[in-house]
């Protein structure tokens, strides 16, 4: 049979545990979402473990581990991803930090991790630091979408085995150790970064201006994540496939184009709770003519359950089944679909956490078991059991009858 075309969903943090106060049911169950549960009903389903039963999942490791790619053996650290995302180009040696624009006091006690989730004027503060020299070792830095930046040092003898200076929470900024003898220099060079970069930004035009207003102002820099470049197979060469994505968030684009994606600029994709859903669907629509493989990644049911907002899930849920339903409209006839999450992100937890996904896969050779609705309880009685996030690439090349025979 001729191969099918082939279109991944993935709904960031979308999967959730069942809460007490709402009848005891997820989001995914309390909300209404026709098309989802159409998939499901024309499909087959299970619940899938992104990583393996019991591993917490980060948004870095579960798509590596969704597109086929053994996360303990490719991974090194999110800075990598995030710099592939905000499109600087690493060099073996470099090493790149994910950052956030915060809120600090003179004696570089973290009040604001988020800076007030800054919107704007990042651009011009990120520019107030790029360029950098700390004693031979040179600074990019690069704004990224709401409060986050990207940080890549570049100089010779850098290791990216260092621990975080983020504190990870309100409170005083840590000094990043080596942890191995190679990292020193690398440590050294980010603590005076920090350092640094409080006395750069406390005074920037756009901060004073913030104070003014009111706001918290984005005065130091959080590096975290450290890692090194690793080269990864592209999927065109591990898969035989021509490959899309449809993302807003720096940190999927840069796993996207790591993969060897094609990633175009959408515009209203901005990676948040106010992103476009309609624009979203009709990239969607428009790369499946040209690729054998599109990816599309959603963010805002993450932001939702960071933020312990049971509602503003369900509306997420309705708002993506919306942009689902005109994605089947106007899709080709025979075209896969997987539908799933990243990783769970109870908002009773505000945070990620073990849980198993749900998926599902409708068209091409998929069998239609008898799942009638797409949610966390329904998935599980589905055919496809429970698997592993690196299993549904091929799980997905079988059904769209592009998987290899293996033997005579």
């Amino acid at each position: 049979m001729a191969p099918k075309k082939m279109l991944m969903i993935v709904c960031d943090g979308l999967s959730d545990r069942q809460v007490k106060q709402f009848d005891m049911k997820t989001p995914l169950q309390a909300a209404r979402k026709p098309a989802m549960d159409a998939l499901a009903r024309h499909g087959i389903s299970g619940l899938m473990d992104v990583i393996a039963p019991g591993v917490i999942p980060g948004s870095d490791t579960a798509h590596l581990a969704l597109f086929g790619y053994d996360p303990y053996k490719v991974y090194t650290g999110r800075g990598p991803i995030e710099a592939a995302g905000a499109g600087i180009q690493l060099r073996p040696g470099d090493v790149a930090f994910r950052c956030n624009f915060a809120t600090a006091t003179r004696d570089l006690v973290v009040t604001d991790r988020r800076a007030g989730r800054i919107r704007t004027g990042t651009a011009d503060l990120a520019k107030a630091l790029d360029g950098m020299s700390i004693e031979g070792t040179s600074v990019m830095f690069k704004e990224g979408s709401e409060h986050r930046g990207v940080l890549v040092l570049r100089g010779d003898g850098l290791d990216y085995r260092v621990t975080d200076v983020d504190p990870h929470q309100d409170g005083k900024i840590l000094e990043s150790r080596a942890m191995v003898p190679e990292a020193k220099k690398t440590a050294a060079a980010l603590n005076e970064f920090v350092r640094r970069s409080y006395g750069v930004l406390s005074g920037h035009p756009v901060n004073i201006e913030r104070k003014k207003q009111g706001l918290p102002p984005a005065n130091i820099i959080l590096p975290r994540g450290a890692g090194s470049t690793k080269d990864l197979e592209p999927m065109s060469q591990r898969y035989g496939l021509k490959c899309a994505a449809v993302a807003g968030v720096g940190l999927v684009k840069g796993i996207c184009r790591m993969v060897g994606m094609d990633v175009p600029d959408i515009k209203g994709a901005t990676g948040g709770l106010d992103t476009d859903y309609k624009a979203k669907g009709e990239a969607a629509i428009k790369l499946i003519g040209t690729n054998d493989f599109v990816f599309m990644n959603i963010k805002a049911g993450d932001i939702a359950s960071h933020d312990g907002e049971f509602g503003m899930k369900v509306s997420v849920v309705e708002n993506i089944d919306m942009m689902l339903g005109y994605v089947l409209k106007d899709a080709p006839e025979d075209l896969v679909i997987a539908l799933t999450c990243d990783h769970s992100t109870p908002v009773s937890l505000k945070d990620h956490s073990a849980d198993p996904v749900p998926v599902t896969i409708s068209g091409g050779g998929a069998r239609v078991d008898g799942v009638r609705e797409f949610d966390e309880v329904s998935a599980a009685s589905g055919a496809l059991g429970r698997m592993r996030g690196m299993d549904l690439m091929p799980t997905l090349m079988g059904i769209a009858d592009r998987a290899k025979k293996f033997g005579a």
